[in-house]
Formats: C-alpha cells, sequence, structure tokens
C-alpha cells in the first residue's frame, strides 16, 4: 500500500510485537500466567487512553484466562455504542523445530510479522483496539466503543456468549476482525457463518474380540455396522444431504449469488489446499456447498487391531455444518435418529453432541451499509459481501441480542494460522487500522 503514515505503523507494529511475545496459549499446553498477562496487556492499553475496563471471570472455578470487558466513551453523550470483539488467545505453536524463527519472539521479514498470533487473532484484532484508544487519547472518538476480548476463543468455551446474552445494555452494531480477505486486493464483509453438530459415535457389537476364522460371516462387525450407519448420512450423488439435515436452509440471494461471480473459482480454491472435488459438480457449487449448504464431513474413525479378528468396538466424530436458516437442536435430532434407523439389530449405538448455531445478518442493515462505505472509502475498494462456511458461535449470541455484526479481517491463507511460521502482512495491520478509523466515524452516524 502507499501513502502509509510511518508513526502510526510504526506505533501499530510496535504494540503488535509487544502483544505476540506474550505466549498466551489456550490450546494445546495451556499456559495461565500467559493468559492473564496478555489479558492485563490489553486491560492496560484501555486504562492508558483514558477509558474503563476490567477483568471478568466467568467460569468457576476461574480459568485465569479472563474477559477483558471495557469501555472508551466518546465527548458527545448521544453518541452510538459501538462493541469490538477480538479474542487473546492462540493454538500452541507445535514443534518450534519448523519455525524459521522462535514462535513467540516476532520477527518481520519480506514484508510480514511472524509470530503465533499474529493472524489469528491479536494482529487482526489489534488495530480496532489501537485506533479506538488513539482517538479516544486525543477526544476525538466519534462513538462509544464497548472492548470485549476473550482468551478461550480457540478452546470453544462458552463464557463469552454467555456475557453477551446476559449483558443487558447491548450496542448498537458490533465490529469482529476475525476473518479473511477475498485476495490481497480486496477485502470481505461476512454476512452468514455455518453453524455446526459435531457427534461422537461409538458402536458395540459384541462383548470382546472375536476370532476372525472361527466366527467371520457369523459375528456382527463394528466397523460393518459403521459403514452402514454412516451411509445413511452421507451426501448422495448429487453432493446433498438427506433432507432431514437440510431443514431449514435459507437459500442465498440473488444477489449473494451474483457477489458469488467476482469469487475466485471453486476449482483454483480446492487446488489450493491441494484438495480434490468431491464430485463432478462440487467446483462448480463450491460457494454453494460450502457457505449456503448443509454439509457433512467425517473426521475420524478408530478401533480394532491389526490382527484376525472381527472388532466389538468402532468409534467416529462427525460433524454437520449448519446454513444460515438452521436449527442444531434439530438437525442433531435428525442426524441421531438417522443413524438408528439404520442400526442393525444386536448393534448399540452411543451418540453425543456439542451443538452451535448458525448466524445470518441483512446487507442491508444500516449498520452494515455504512461498514461497506467506510471500508471503500478507507481501502479504495469495496469490500466483497460473502458468507464464511466456517462457524464463529458468538456471532450467534449477538444475531440473538439483535446487534448487528460487522465481520471482516485482513487474513490471507499464506498466513498460514494454527501451522508453523504464522505471519500476517504489514499491509493487512496497515488495511485494518484504516478500516478501524473510518468504521468508528461511519458508524457515529446510527444516532
Amino acid at each position: 500500500m502507499t501513502d502509509v503514515p510511518p508513526d502510526e505503523l510504526d506505533a501499530l507494529v510496535h504494540e503488535a510485537a509487544e502483544w505476540l511475545r506474550i505466549p498466551s496459549v489456550s490450546a494445546g499446553a495451556r499456559n495461565p500466567e500467559a493468559l492473564e498477562a496478555a489479558a492485563v496487556w490489553a486491560q492496560q492499553r484501555v486504562l492508558a487512553a483514558g477509558g474503563t475496563a476490567d477483568l471478568v471471570e466467568i467460569s468457576d472455578p476461574p480459568t485465569r484466562a479472563p474477559l477483558v470487558v471495557g469501555e472508551l466513551r466518546s465527548p458527545r453523550d448521544d453518541a452510538p455504542t459501538i462493541l469490538i470483539y477480538g479474542h487473546y488467545d492462540v493454538q500452541d505453536p507445535g514443534e518450534e523445530s519448523l519455525w524459521s524463527s522462535s514462535p513467540f519472539e516476532p520477527d518481520i521479514r519480506d514484508g510480514r510479522l511472524y509470530a503465533r498470533g499474529a493472524s489469528d487473532d491479536k494482529g487482526n484484532f489489534l488495530p480496532l483496539l489501537h485506533v479506538a484508544c488513539a482517538m479516544a487519547d486525543a477526544g476525538e472518538l466519534p462513538v462509544h466503543v464497548r472492548v470485549l476480548i476473550e482468551g478461550a476463543e480457540e478452546t470453544g468455551s462458552d463464557d463469552v456468549n454467555r456475557w453477551v446474552l446476559a449483558d443487558e445494555r447491548g450496542a448498537d452494531a458490533v465490529i469482529v476482525f476475525d476473518s479473511g480477505m477475498v485476495d490481497a486486493d480486496t477485502p470481505a464483509l461476512t454476512v452468514a457463518t455455518r453453524g455446526m453438530v459435531f457427534a461422537h459415535l461409538a458402536v458395540r457389537t459384541g462383548e470382546r474380540n472375536a476370532h476372525s476364522g472361527m466366527y467371520g460371516g457369523a459375528a456382527l462387525n463394528a466397523f460393518h455396522v459403521l459403514h452402514r450407519i454412516l451411509g445413511a448420512v452421507l451426501p448422495g450423488p448429487d453432493g446433498r444431504l438427506p433432507a432431514a439435515l437440510r431443514e431449514g436452509v435459507m437459500a442465498p440471494t440473488e444477489a449473494e449469488r451474483a457477489g458469488w461471480e467476482t469469487l475466485p473459482p471453486g476449482a483454483d480454491q480446492l487446488a489450493e489446499i491441494g484438495a480434490r472435488p468431491a464430485d463432478g459438480r462440487a467446483a462448480q457449487e463450491f460457494n454453494e456447498r460450502t457457505t449456503a449448504d448443509a454439509s457433512l464431513d467425517v473426521h475420524h474413525v478408530a478401533g480394532g487391531e491389526v490382527r484376525t479378528i472381527v472388532p466389538p468396538v468402532a468409534t467416529a466424530d462427525l460433524s454437520v455444518r449448519l446454513a444460515p436458516g438452521q436449527n442444531p437442536q434439530t438437525i442433531g435430532a435428525a442426524l441421531e435418529r438417522l443413524l438408528r434407523e439404520a442400526l442393525p439389530e444386536g448393534a448399540e449405538l452411543t451418540f453425543e453432541a456439542d451443538l452451535a448455531s448458525p448466524s445470518h445478518f441483512d446487507p442491508e442493515e444500516p449498520a452494515l451499509v455504512l461498514a461497506t462505505q467506510a471500508m471503500q472509502r478507507a481501502l479504495g475498494t469495496a469490500p466483497a459481501v460473502v458468507r464464511s462456511g466456517g462457524s464463529l458461535p458468538i456471532l450467534a449470541s449477538f444475531m440473538e441480542r439483535g446487534i448487528p455484526a460487522i465481520v471482516s479481517g485482513f487474513g490471507l491463507p499464506t498466513d498460514n494460522i494454527h501451522a508453523p511460521d504464522e505471519s500476517y502482512r504489514i499491509d493487512s495491520l496497515e488495511m485494518g487500522r484504516r478500516s478501524a478509523r473510518a468504521l468508528y466515524e461511519e458508524l457515529a452516524k446510527l444516532r
């Protein structure tokens, strides 16, 4: 990018490096002391800018990964309240020998800042906090900014959702920088995410291993049963799930379909990650299948031994991604029913499921219209309006509270989130800084 104010960008990079040095790992080799330190770091930024900020523990017993809940007030009493949300916890860096530099010693190379959390989510979120603090400190913040930063996003804790649902104050809008761009030059505004039913299955067909020579063909085999019941819920030849698992799917609008035409071809997106199309129409229908329809994937199958037995137990983990409009309780019940209906006599099934709701926000909502205008003004390119195939459970909580969510971010596939050598472009930091300032200015019109 050009026309970058060096002093402001340098200050942002410096702050990012400070925060990234704190090894606030929640998923993997959990580091409670560092999680707490990362929360305090963010709290101190709000306090130093003249705001208020508390560390809020929801869990009992405490997890030492508190919510950071703060407030930066505008000089204008009638200003709207804009919530900003992000998370300070990061994934375990894994085998450090696979990193080109230490994961918690930030290093700038070739226009990128390398560290665990650089993209997910410290570097992506930080411009929202940095700009709000700078504008508040200068007495020019045009909106009231409520800060909400959690330390358990990577572990799937429900703490932050309970806080959002219990907070009676609400907000006029929320900004979430925890996603990516269409490409290196085109920002995105995500208006929908998929929910999920994550199921854990265990099939039992006997009390102990049976000799396959003496009993094979007569004894019920747990893997055969697992294969049979999975066949009842897997996609058909058209790539679609059974109707019971697609109940409630909200069809994409014509405007959304038109927007898909501006996105990279599905074949290219699959090839970029080394994947092969599931069937003859998968690449052509890529955007609909991954963002606007339900899908099911089997993640793990286990059981048996490498010898001649008839195994009595087999387990599997699978998930159904839910499209906007679907109810996780309804789909979870339908999934269990279809599996049990396919279960042969003599077999037992244990079924457990974790649920997350999908989200959808109207792109014509005033806050999202203003956000589109702000980002176009800041970056010179209008954001593409997209759906995401992933799940971000907190968005369902915002939707339930009637708080319109402006979901964006400046990550790219080359950022290597959750992998060695995670990084974030310096240009992405600057895009976030410019967008944050423009968003606060435009959203002031919500009053």
